[in-house]
């Protein structure tokens, strides 16, 4: 199957496409895909969606693309691939309605060989529509955010996603192989097909093994050849090894068969290739979850699909950019919360070796939101489930399959657990080398009137330890699970192992700020696999789940504690992002990143301080908030006043210094709610302070914090300076507020303007700010922490691109990005 990109210029327009006359009415907007049609509106209190989506309303928009369809093309397939459309898409070509998809997040394909017209000009024409709010959790964003492609192929072809290796066995120095290409004839013969399938090192044209297999097709039928193949001395692919081969897998129609074999004059062919790694997983409550043979502990983050300033719009590039920062700070594995990811978070995943758990379904028959994809689960969850997992099974970044998210029917309500057992055998029927997993929650919800009385209705409350409710209403559900995915329940882990002895469990959702206390407890227990932090990655939406608050002692809000910070109540407009994560969306690390790398054993110090004003209050976090700490000794008017650092370090002890001066020397907290830290209190006064991490009496690290000068100038520095003019490269820019010493003005809040000239453009530009109106897609923010991001993306056009940044009463700064 031969693919063709389409990305480049679209006409896209608000309100929904149902006439050629409006074509010539509104002129519509030129854009290149990916795009994502929401992040571009303007935050509004009145919202449907609410905290849900950060205030972003829904709509309806639609893309338009003239194609010309080449007229030595009228003997093939033809089809359009989707990565995702978001969402309820309705696809016409030259005005006739060819398919319709309504789950925003999962590929599809759609067959379009019978309306295009051969030799001439084609309109395709995709409506979305967003306007049912809120239709998802969380923020979704709208339209065609993961680009297209054009297939086209010979009668006799692969199907898409149709090339499918796996790894049986790697012993001693040879891997043994199993392929599978799955074949289409939309001929009305029967045709016998040659099928070979070839193994290379990527990058190389040498064949590392080959098989070959002739197999018979019906008329407009489908067909598998299934081969084995065996490779000697594989490169394994792993997390911190990578290494990838390519797959071509081609088919050759060479005749028909009648009551013979009958030859073709002239045979086609046609083509596919993948990406590869060799690995093998296994997972039992004794070994663990095993890698090529090794035991594993997931260090885990949920990842929402956006990208922050770029809202839904997927790239490689920014997903590169992602992972490789996770990485840094010691994760190894994401989970893709709560639906089906891009294709290209997964192949950044699989080049730079990052484990992924995939998900499926947010919802099954029972609505979470108004107009989510519960109303079309019934009829369509089959269907998106083999998309997906047809799409992502031959990359070796993906190791456990997912079936959901805190599903209502944990507790068998619509048929909930005969369900359950069905999607999980839907999955090994396509894919039987890697374990089916499903993230379970409390009964918050979930039961029914007479059941669900006297249970804590809060969202994620934890069931009494004493009772075996949860594990009897669950057990039916995870029949067909590999791994039991336990949200926010490591109480009951020890538990439910003399329960279910064999039962493998997963950490699949986890409080930030608990990880120093809960974590020894996954490297001492075998049968649980890991843990998964809600979540990795800020995202918009769920908007202040995330937040901490200092209140008097005799507070009413103390008496109810981490609930009475619930999204829904406290996150009033304009609160746009969660909050909650290692990372803001722009990419900078926040204290609870620097707090889990130090507990996965980062040898670095973090020094924090709390603001003055706190002193003495009651802190209060909400259950996925964490300590109100910044690096940060700009504390204006609070001279003389007292105040407390938080220090993260896996060292022995830590001595905190002040101008140069040891003020004292502790020893860091090693057990408690956090273990690896260590707080000082002390006098205000602007300067320098230090903290040093001391084990065995040897410097091991340190940090600082220091207090700077004014706002005098801006440091405007790329994070590379060559860019692809293929329309999808990216080149973030961090811009820094600095004092006249060259110091980061850490409180600087100072309106900056950006723009660009050139081939590329802005495309977004924005903070980490969770409470802003701002849009992301104009030309101004006001910096926060003293910091802010310009996000440029290229355009099909060669040449340079200039980013100019200004502030008022300081120098603007040019950087050319070639």
């Amino acid at each position: 199957m031969q693919q063709i990109m389409l990305d480049e210029k679209w006409t896209f327009r608000r309100g929904m496409l149902d006439s050629i006359g409006m074509l010539e009415a509104d002129p519509g907007k030129a854009v290149d895909l990916p795009h994502d049609g929401m992040i571009s509106l303007s935050v509004s209190k009145e919202a449907a969606a609410s905290v849900d989506s950060g205030y972003f309303p829904g709509d309806t928009c639609n893309y338009t693309k003239n194609i010309k369809v080449p007229v030595e093309w009228k003997e093939e397939c033809i089809g359009l691939k989707f990565d995702g459309a978001m969402m309820h898409a309705s696809i016409d070509i030259n005005g006739c309605k060819v398919g319709e998809h309504h789950y925003g997040y999962a590929p599809f394909y759609v067959d379009i060989t019978d309306y295009v017209a051969f030799g001439e000009e084609n309109r395709i024409t995709v409506n979305v529509n967003t306007g049912v709010q809120p239709s998802s959790r969380w923020y979704t964003g709208s339209g065609l955010f993961r680009g297209l492609v054009l297939c086209h192929s010979p009668r006799v072809h692969i199907q898409n996603d149709g090339v499918f290796v796996y790894t049986k066995e790697v012993t001693g120095e040879t891997a043994f192989l199993e392929a599978q290409v799955d074949l289409s004839n939309a001929t009305l013969e029967n045709r016998l097909v040659k099928v070979t399938v070839m193994l290379m090192e990527e990058g190389s044209t040498k064949i590392k093994a080959k098989a070959e297999r002739v197999v018979q097709i019906n008329p407009n039928s489908q067909e598998t050849a299934r081969m084995a193949l065996h490779l000697k001395q594989p490169e394994i692919w792993s997390v911190e090894k990578p290494n990838l081969y390519q797959v071509r897998a081609t088919a050759e129609n060479i005749g028909t068969f009648r009551t013979h074999f009958v030859k073709n004059e002239e045979n086609t062919v046609d083509e596919a290739t993948t990406l590869f790694g060799i690995r093998t997983i296994t997972a039992d409550s004794i070994r663990g979850l095993r890698i090529n043979g090794k035991t594993e502990k997931l260090k885990g983050g949920c990842l929402h699909h956006d990208n922050g300033l770029l809202g839904a719009i997927s790239l490689y590039e920014s997903e590169v950019r992602k992972v490789k920062k996770l990485k840094e700070i010691g994760f190894n594995a994401i989970r893709t919360t709560h639906n089906p990811p891009s294709l290209a978070l997964l192949e950044a995943c699989d080049r730079l070796g990052m484990y992924v758990f995939d998900e499926a379904f947010d919802a099954w028959g029972i609505a979470k939101r108004t107009g989510d994809y519960s109303q079309y689960f019934e009829s369509q969850w089959k269907k998106d489930l083999t998309a997906f997992v047809r799409r992502d099974r031959p990359h070796p970044s993906v190791i456990i399959w997912s079936t959901g998210n805190e599903i209502p029917e944990r507790g068998g309500l619509n048929n909930g657990y005969t369900r359950a057992t069905q999607l999980a055998e839907a999955i090994r029927e396509l894919d039987p080398t890697r374990p089916v997993s499903n993230g379970i929650c409390s009964f918050w919800s979930g039961l029914d009137d007479a059941m669900a009385r006297g249970q804590d209705q809060s969202q994620n409350a934890k069931d009494e330890n004493h009772s075996d409710l949860w594990e009897r209403c669950t057990e039916p559900f995870t029949n067909g699970l590999d791994i039991v995915g336990y949200n926010y329940m490591e109480d009951l882990y020890e538990r439910d192992h003399e329960l279910f002895p064999e039962r493998v469990i997963l950490g699949s959702e986890n409080f930030p700020k608990e990880i120093g206390f809960r974590w020894p407890m996954v490297e001492r227990l075998p049968y649980v696999i890991g843990d998964f932090t809600w979540t990795a990655w800020d995202y918009i939406g769920e908007a202040g789940i995330g937040k901490a608050v200092s209140v008097e002692k005799d507070d009413p809000l103390l008496k109810k504690g981490p609930g009475a910070l619930m999204a829904h109540e406290t996150s009033p407009y304009p609160w746009r992002t969660a909050n909650d994560a290692d990372f803001d969306i722009t990419g900078h690390m926040r204290p609870q990143g620097a707090y889990r790398s130090v507990v996965w054993g980062s040898d670095k110090t973090y020094l924090f301080s709390r603001h003055p004003e706190t002193y003495g209050k009651t802190e209060i976090t909400s259950l996925w908030g964490f300590p109100a700490v910044d690096r940060n000794w700009n504390y204006s008017g609070y001279e003389n006043k007292p105040v407390e650092v938080l220090i993260f370090s896996g060292a022995e002890e830590v001595e905190l210094i002040k101008d140069g001066q040891p003020v004292e020397r502790k020893a860091v907290t090693k057990d408690g709610k956090m273990p690896g830290s260590v707080s000082f209190e002390l006098i205000y006064t602007p300067g320098k302070l230090e903290a040093v991490s001391y084990s065995k009496g040897q410097e091991i690290s340190r940090d600082q914090l220091e207090t700077s000068g004014k706002p005098a100038k801006l440091s405007v520095i790329p994070e590379k300076t060559v860019m692809r003019a293929d329309g999808h490269d990216l080149v973030y820019v961090n811009i820094d507020v600095l004092d006249e010493k060259g110091r980061l003005v850490t409180d600087a809040a100072i309106e900056l303007t950006a723009f660009t000239e050139g081939s590329g453009y802005l495309a977004g530009f924005g903070t980490g700010n969770p409470v802003t109106e701002e849009n992301y897609t104009d030309n101004k923010t006001t910096s926060f922490g003293g910091h802010a991001t310009a996000v440029i993306r290229s355009s099909y056009e060669t040449g340079k691109t200039v980013l100019t940044v200004s502030a008022e009463g300081m120098k603007q700064v040019q950087v050319v990005i070639g």
